[in-house]
């Protein structure tokens, strides 16, 4: 697939960082997205996250979750010392990282969002996000994806 250059697969190119990428052909419109992704790319749903952009007391902040489960609203508020959460906006969120939904990457985005990562995501050798545009997902160890958003790590994941 030519053109796989994404804002996420630059950053990891320059820091030198090990990942591969991943393409796929499912809709954004479908039904149960997460699973259907890691049912195209051959893994378990559990290692597969999705990037989730939340208003947490007023302010952005990235969820990445495994999409085998929800987001726990209350459970980001609390990793990030706040007392509400709830999604953002989809225009705000997509101003405000440069992705669009469904490509949203919680690296290398436009504005550098406060970003919590589920604690699963320790649970494996290498976990699978968005590489920042619908179609294409990034493999990476879950240590580097927690180093290069300077992430907290939580159980924000509801089942």
């Amino acid at each position: 697939m030519a053109g796989q250059g994404t804002p996420a697969t630059a950053l990891l190119a320059k820091r030198k960082i090990k990942h591969s990428t991943h393409p796929y052909d499912v809709s954004p419109d479908a039904p149960n997205y997460g699973a259907l992704v890691a049912a195209a790319l051959g893994v378990p749903p559990e290692r597969v996250f999705k990037s989730l952009v939340t208003e947490v007391d007023g302010g952005l902040t990235v969820a990445v979750v495994p999409v085998t489960g929800e987001l726990d609203l209350k459970a980001l508020a609390a990793a990030v010392g706040g007392k509400r959460a709830g999604m953002a906006d989809r225009t705000v969120a997509e101003r405000a990282t440069g992705y669009v939904r469904g490509g949203i990457s919680p690296l290398g985005q436009r504005k550098r969002l406060p970003t919590v990562v589920d604690a699963s995501a320790l649970d494996h050798p290498t976990v699978y996000v968005s590489a920042g545009r619908r179609g294409l997902q990034l493999q990476l160890a879950p240590a580097d994806l927690v180093a290069l958003t300077d992430a907290v790590t939580a159980p924000i994941a509801a089942a």
